[in-house]
């Protein structure tokens, strides 16, 4: 928690036309959370007092995303520049005491340490007025250039379209984040003009008119991973790479093997264990859980569910929202598993579907055999008990249950309750027709040859 209080205000109002996109730019994913939402992660990690996202363009979607969390909105309309943005902001805080982290929807992966190091800037002894977050990029591009001292003492922020070529050679780079004390922020905001060269209210000549007043502002720097921004669909994968690379590294730092990792995709919210082993091709979708010991082979698909300590899972295995798969349990190749609990040392070994089930202990489901759960209006639970053993190509039409330690025998359709250690079969009767066969095939060839 931080000991002053802050205001979290996210600027989100561009158009995002390079996406080419219906859906508004900061609400594309990575690693299966909107990019807004990352931001409201980080902040909410530092207990921002007041989190406000300035929208323009489409807001309607972003505000039916923000509203479940708390974050209240301002509108940007028209859009004349960062500084106009933020100024939308100020009847939404009027009366807030305290500090303004300014932050951008579409530069999503910046961590709360780094928020928290520049509020903590902002409140140490000097007490500047603002903090403005740089970054040394490998091709500096038409970033915004900040002129610094060695103490961090901005001298002068310049747009890249204003700047002389001697100013453009400066490889230290504005971000566009700032913090700011409430208190200086709405009065420097009303002095901004727009005399430059794309006519815009620029937030960094806040900075510039402080420095006027012979009042200081601070750059403090930052990774440049970590105020990438997105604009287009190229710069999303490229966001999303970044994300992922970092986050195989701190699965392989905590204990886990990643046989390649660079084929592994994590979601924002995947928990693996120590000691886990996690062959190539793996995807996890979000609220995923994978405990100690584990292996989980390759191709396999898991979203939504929990994976006890040491079961196995994969090849080509599908776990679903909902699946629960028990200590050494086992799931197999192109098995798909819904809404479901398997008992400690369950096994589906291949080519099954389990949807809406209660599978038991130790119990055995055999290959090509499905829950049937539903009846195409309602879904319906199935109970497999300990111990059981379901045969291949097997059909359990729930609502049904299977006793403990009962058996299935292959090719059955289940559709009453099995007792406890009974076996139950149901399926036609078979009958063989000797040369039937033979005959059959006279027959067709005799026909097929009157034809020609």
């Amino acid at each position: 928690m931080i000991s002053r209080p802050f205001a979290a205000l996210i600027l989100a109002a561009g158009k995002g036309t390079r996406m080419k996109s219906d859906l508004h730019k900061v609400l594309h994913a990575i690693a299966g959370r909107p990019m807004l939402g990352h931001l409201i992660a980080a902040v909410d990690v530092l207990g921002a007092a007041r989190k406000l996202v300035v929208t323009g363009a489409g807001r309607e979607q972003v505000e039916a995303f923000v509203a479940p969390l708390g974050v209240d909105v301002a509108t940007q309309e028209p859009q004349l520049g960062t500084a106009h943005a933020v100024q939308q902001g100020e009847a939404a805080l009027r009366g807030f005491e305290g500090d303004v982290l300014i932050l951008y929807g579409d530069v999503p992966l910046v961590p709360a340490a780094t928020m928290r190091r520049m509020l903590d800037r902002l409140n140490s002894d000097d007490a500047p007025v603002a903090v403005v977050l740089g970054f040394r990029p490998a091709d500096p591009l038409a970033y915004g250039r900040i002129l610094a001292r060695g103490d961090g003492t901005i001298d002068d922020m310049i747009e890249y379209k204003d700047a002389t070529s001697e100013q453009r050679a400066i490889d230290l780079c504005n971000s566009g984040l700032m913090a700011v004390r409430s208190d200086q922020l709405w009065r420097l905001l009303a002095l901004v003009g727009n005399d430059n060269a794309a006519g815009e209210y620029y937030l960094p000549d806040i900075v510039r008119i402080a420095h006027a007043e012979g009042k200081r502002s601070i750059v403090i720097e930052a990774e440049a991973w970590e105020v990438a921004g997105v604009n287009s669909r190229a710069e999303l994968a490229g966001v999303e790479a970044e994300w992922q690379q970092r986050r195989r590294r701190a699965a392989m730092a905590d204990g886990a093997t990643l046989i390649a990792p660079e084929t592994v995709w994590f979601s924002h919210d995947t928990v693996v264990g120590r000691d886990v082993v996690i062959e190539p091709d793996v995807f996890f979708g979000p609220k995923t859980v994978i405990e100690d010991g584990v292996t989980i082979h390759g191709f396999s698909h898991i979203e939504g569910a929990t994976v006890r300590a040491g079961a196995e899972i994969g090849p080509y295995a599908r776990l679903r929202p909902g699946a629960d798969i028990g200590e050494g349990a086992k799931v197999g190749n192109f098995v798909e598993v819904k809404n479901s609990l398997f008992g400690k040392g369950a096994k589906a070994n291949h080519l099954a579907y389990v949807g809406d089930a209660t599978v038991g202990a130790k119990a055995n489901i055999g290959a090509g055999t499905i829950t049937c759960n539903y009846d195409g209006f309602l879904k319906y639970r199935t109970t497999i008990g300990e111990g059981t053993f379901i045969g291949s190509n097997s059909a359990l039409v729930a609502p049904v249950a299977i006793g403990d330690g009962a058996i299935v025998a292959a090719g059955s359709v289940i559709t009453r309750d099995v007792e406890a250690d009974a076996m139950a079969v149901a399926r036609g009767k078979q009958e063989a027709r000797a040369g039937w066969a033979m005959r059959f095939r006279n027959a067709m060839q005799a026909k097929k040859a009157a034809k020609k």
